[in-house]
């Protein structure tokens, strides 16, 4: 037992030595150094051991922290942050996943007071476990014991301190386990035990929470086992926590964490993410280009062997120029090329067989898998263009564009079009104007020299072209152009009849307007171009000469007019006439060419001036009656303005009533010289000369209308309107609508006419009184019937030859008959035209239908099978018939009583 200095002695309570007994392994120092309290660190140097593969996450231990004072707030901190982390609690855990090395790791936990700043420390030294070789018989059956930490209370009435919870060491199991099953781990006890009947449980993911069933625990013993095999590549470890209640389910103990590490093992083989993968390298590569990288996988744990990946290259297929013409980098799966000589023209791919080993690449222990690695050589302008010949030739007819000439071949050994094999072509010499140029035909590579301008025979016969080819990207360095990249071309040019052509064109004469049919004007020539040819002299004919003013002489070109020329004429436009003519050569094929020939018309003062408008209005007063008009000539200057305005002598009424008065040199003003003048209209002529040389002078009529006006100046009069009369439109159109209305009453005339005569032919032929059809009439009284009018019958009787129903056949019968019983004999009308005999006939067969069981009820209608023949009125449709109407005597219908009146008037009753 420990005191204080100073202190009296104390007895230690049962509990506190119960946990002492269990805990044998508890030093007596220990227990002093808790019952003397001191804050801080209980060591300076802390060692624990942890598996060597740490998860980020993952419990490591706990750091115990003595302080005095309970009210103290204590932040921990560590040396390694990015390495570890320490909770308030004290529990450290991993921030990171690493490996430990074989060395131990030492890092600094630090302590302080939030309040006072007061601060401790303690070096923490974690040391690898030892690896999994396997347990002796003897060691699998004694198995690791794990006790709740123990709790220390001091008198009721003073404050109860619990010590830190204990961070139990992970438990290290490996995969795949052969067993036997259920394999013990460990066993878990508390030191209460021996006092309480206690009960065990776990809890957490494989224990009660999915997977569950993976580990168990005995209620009783707490021994903790697992069940099955585990798989690392599924679950790396389990949290679990365990429990210790009494009987009644109260907790005992607070509950403590355990951690399962699931040991990996080489059970996995590498797997390469493609099994095929496609690279390039650039023909002609230095040795250390970098070609690709191919990546494999390993689902063991890649921090420890099992997951250590090593690359190598198993074959190179074609093996030239070097079986070993690329290497791998066995960590990074980096293949780089280490020979020079890559060829595309040679080689243009290559298949390498990449084969990735676990276990750090041991071919003993270790998993392997393989892979096809195929590189494409790119092709790169290590070839020049070259022509096929030094010399190439080819002809042009002169005058032709856009026609190729020649075609220039040539051949690359670089990967067809592609930038490094396409061709361009350019000359060097031979075509200083520009006459050619050569294009690239896309899919044959070849040089197409192609003319853009026209070629004189006659300037040159033959071109010699110098020309170079070049590809779309330059040679790679240190390759150079062969001389055959140049080559020459030879063109001959091929003389051709040539279109004759005027000079100058187009040709332009002055000339006065006025001249005189049959003269001369101008000659208009030609000239052949084709020096070279022998053909005879040109032909000329005249192609346009819109107002046929104009010939030209076939031989020798001569143009003279045939008509007089006018300025004023529609077909001249600013003064000037265009004619064209044609200029032809018997070549073969025979050619021709066009001239303008271009007739500047001088004005001369052909005519005179007239007055405008031609129609005016003005007032019977003097006053306002001012009238403006224009002179209009169609000479120009000086032949035209200023004119001059008079009137004439005769007769002297103008000069007596009217008076002109120039305003400018263009325009006059008309005006009344008396007071008053009769309205009306009246002619007065104006004379109008121009200023040409000789004088041109005319006498134009003006129509003036004289009206009364307003104080305005406006005609109010009707002989205003009536002097002014209708345009010739506008009396059309009135008499069109006059027309038109016309015809509208007239066909609304017809129109009901017809609806009347239609309306008297409904009402004859629908009037009940005389309806001569088979309608059904409605009358008053009920009895009687037809057999007390004395009717004419004689044409409805019963003919000679009736077929017995006896004899009727059964499928001729009704559908609405019932040949259930005898079918009664109806009577047969004698053939003797009586008239009363139709009566007797009639009442028989009703009286026969009565006694007929297979008739109709007495409401329905009554179904003769025999309509009757052989009647001597024949058929009723006679009736109706005007070929047979004139034939027979209808005068008996009048006997038949009122109901046939109408047609004994219709049939009956004569020509009227």
């Amino acid at each position: 037992m420990c005191r204080a200095a100073g202190a009296p002695p104390r007895i230690l309570p049962p509990l506190a030595l119960l946990l002492l007994a269990a805990l044998q392994q508890a030093p007596i120092k220990a227990a002093c150094e808790d019952m003397l309290c001191k804050t801080g660190f209980p060591e300076d140097v802390h060692s624990a051991v942890v598996s060597r593969s740490v998860h980020g996450g993952q419990p490591l231990l706990n750091v115990r922290f003595q302080s005095c004072d309970g009210n103290k707030k204590i932040h921990f901190g560590s040396s390694e942050p990015e390495d570890f982390r320490i909770d308030e609690d004290g529990v450290v855990y991993a921030e990171r996943s690493f490996q430990l090395s074989a060395e131990p790791t030492e890092f600094v936990v630090s302590a302080q007071d939030k309040e006072t700043r007061e601060e401790w420390q303690m070096r923490v030294k974690l040391t690898p476990e030892p690896a999994f070789t396997g347990a002796t018989e003897k060691d699998q059956k004694k198995t690791e014991e794990i006790i709740f930490p123990w709790q220390q209370y001091k008198h009721s009435s003073h404050l109860k301190r619990q010590k830190r919870d204990w961070v139990i060491p992970p438990i290290n199991l490996p995969e795949n386990s052969r067993g036997p099953f259920p394999q013990e781990l460990v066993r878990i006890r508390s030191d209460r035990d021996k006092s309480l009947s206690l009960r065990y449980s776990v809890t957490g993911p494989g224990a009660d929470q999915p997977p569950t069933g993976i580990f168990i625990i005995n209620p009783i013993s707490g021994q903790l086992s697992v069940t099955k095999p585990l798989d690392r590549e599924q679950i790396a470890s389990f949290h679990l926590r365990a429990h210790a209640v009494d009987v009644n389910g109260n907790q005992v103990e607070n509950p403590i964490d355990i951690v399962i590490n699931v040991i990996d093992m080489n059970d996995n083989r590498p797997e390469f993410l493609h099994q095929v993968w496609n690279g390039t390298v650039p023909e002609g590569s230095k040795p250390g280009t970098y070609v690709m990288t191919v990546t494999a996988i390993d689902a063991d744990d890649p921090n420890a062997q099992n997951g250590m990946l090593r690359y190598r290259i198993l074959s190179q297929a074609p093996s030239s120029p070097s079986p070993n013409m690329f290497t791998i980098n066995n960590e990074t799966g980096d293949i780089i090329t280490v020979a020079a000589g890559l060829d595309r023209e040679k080689v243009q791919q290559y298949t390498l067989i990449i084969q990735a080993t676990d276990m750090e690449g041991n071919p003993t222990y270790g998993l392997s898998n393989t892979a096809t690695a195929v590189i494409t050589v790119t092709d790169v302008n290590d070839n020049p263009p070259e022509f096929t010949a030094m010399t190439f030739y080819g002809e042009v007819p002169e005058n032709r564009v856009d026609v190729i000439v020649a075609n220039l071949t040539v051949t690359d050994k670089d990967q067809p079009h592609t930038p490094a094999w396409n061709a361009m072509y350019r000359m060097t010499g031979g075509d200083p104007e520009g006459l050619f140029t050569i294009l690239t035909d896309p899919n044959s590579n070849d040089g197409l020299v192609t003319v853009v301008k026209p070629i004189d025979f006659e300037k040159n016969r033959m071109f010699v072209l110098t020309v170079a080819a070049e590809n779309q990207v330059p040679l790679a360095k240190g390759i150079q152009h062969p001389p055959q990249s140049t080559a020459t071309v030879s063109i001959t040019v091929i003389d051709v009849n040539e279109s004759p052509y005027f000079v100058p064109n187009p040709k332009l004469v002055r000339q006065e307007e006025g001249l005189l049919a049959g003269s001369m004007l101008t000659t208009f020539t030609a000239q052949d171009p084709d020096r070279y040819m022998q053909q005879t002299s040109l032909r000329y004919s005249k192609l346009s000469d819109p107002a046929n003013w104009l010939k030209i002489d076939p031989i020798n070109g001569q143009i003279t007019t045939t008509a007089v020329l006018d300025r004023e004429s529609i077909y001249v436009q600013n003064n000037v006439y265009n004619a064209t003519f044609l200029a032809s050569d018997n070549g073969i094929p025979p050619m021709s060419g066009t001239g303008t020939l271009q007739i500047h018309l001088l004005d001369i003062n052909d005519n005179a001036p007239q007055v405008n408008p031609k129609e005016a209005t003005t007032c019977e007063t003097l006053q306002p009656n001012a009238i403006n008009i224009t002179a209009v000539d169609p000479d120009i200057d000086p032949n035209a303005g200023p004119f001059a305005f008079e009137l004439p002598d005769t007769p002297p009424s103008i000069k007596r009533n009217w008076t002109i008065v120039r305003i400018s040199g263009d325009h006059a003003q008309l005006s009344l010289r008396i007071r008053f003048l009769e309205a009306g209209i009246y002619d007065v002529p104006i004379v109008i000369t121009d200023s040409g040389n000789p004088h041109a002078s005319s006498t134009s009529v003006l129509k003036v209308k004289v009206c009364q006006c307003d104080i305005n100046g406006d005609c109010t009069d009707v002989d205003r309107i009536v002097g002014a009369g209708l345009g010739t439109g506008a009396i059309i159109a009135i008499l069109l609508c006059i027309i038109i209305l016309l015809i509208l009453v007239l066909m609304f005339v017809v129109w009901m006419k017809r609806r009347d005569k239609e309306r008297q032919a409904k009402q004859l032929l629908i009037d009940p009184e005389d309806d001569v059809r088979d309608n059904i009439l409605k009358y008053d009284e009920e009895g009687g019937g037809e057999e007390d009018q004395d009717y004419d019958l004689s044409q409805l009787q019963q003919p000679d030859t009736v077929e017995p129903d006896a004899i009727k056949p059964v499928g001729i019968r009704r559908l609405d008959e019932r040949p259930i019983h005898a079918e009664p004999q109806y009577p047969v009308r004698s053939a003797a035209p009586h008239p009363g005999d139709i009566g007797d006939f009639i009442n028989e067969g009703l009286k026969a239908a009565d006694n007929d069981p297979t008739a109709p009820p007495y409401d329905s209608l009554l179904v003769f099978d025999y309509e009757g023949s052989g009647s001597t009125a024949g058929s009723l449709s006679s009736l109706n018939s005007s070929s047979s109407g004139g034939e027979q005597d209808y005068d008996y219908l009048n006997d038949w009583g009122p109901r046939f009146k109408k047609l004994a008037d219709m049939y009956g009753g004569g020509d009227d």
